[in-house]
């Protein structure tokens, strides 16, 4: 169900959220300072692409810089991205089959404001680990 899912997210509006991710990246990675940003952006052009069967978790450890560049990225890049997943997210509600990528997609907009001091994990995973 998971593989179904994820393909039907890749054409209904995954490819281009992650484009959008991925563009944000780029666009971060063109400063030193902006590195770490386009190192969160590009995670979660991977995790945009292909999200179910996989989550979010926070990562231990992860402190003061972390919640300092959240704020940064909100100004710098995600309120466009969480303003993409709402629009996305309104889209693929009006049908019946779209209605759990739409969820899938509201699910997103917090760690799309807000992507530093996450990781992504398998859902299988009980107690994840740093890997």
């Amino acid at each position: 169900m998971q593989l179904l899912l994820n393909v039907i997210w890749l054409i209904f509006g995954g490819l281009w959220l992650a484009l959008g991710y991925a563009v944000a990246g780029v666009v971060l990675a063109i400063t030193v300072i902006g590195i770490p940003f386009a190192i969160a952006s590009f995670r979660m052009a991977n995790y945009a692409l292909w999200p179910f069967g996989r989550r979010l978790v926070d990562e231990p450890g992860s402190g003061a810089f972390s919640a300092i560049g959240n704020v940064l990225w909100l100004l710098l890049a995600g309120w466009w991205l969480a303003l993409g997943h709402i629009l996305t997210g309104i889209a693929q509600c009006v049908t019946i089959i779209g209605i759990p990528l739409g969820i899938a997609n509201f699910k997103l907009i917090p760690v799309s404001l807000f992507p530093l001091g996450k990781r992504i994990v398998d859902s299988d995973d009980r107690l994840p680990t740093r890997g």
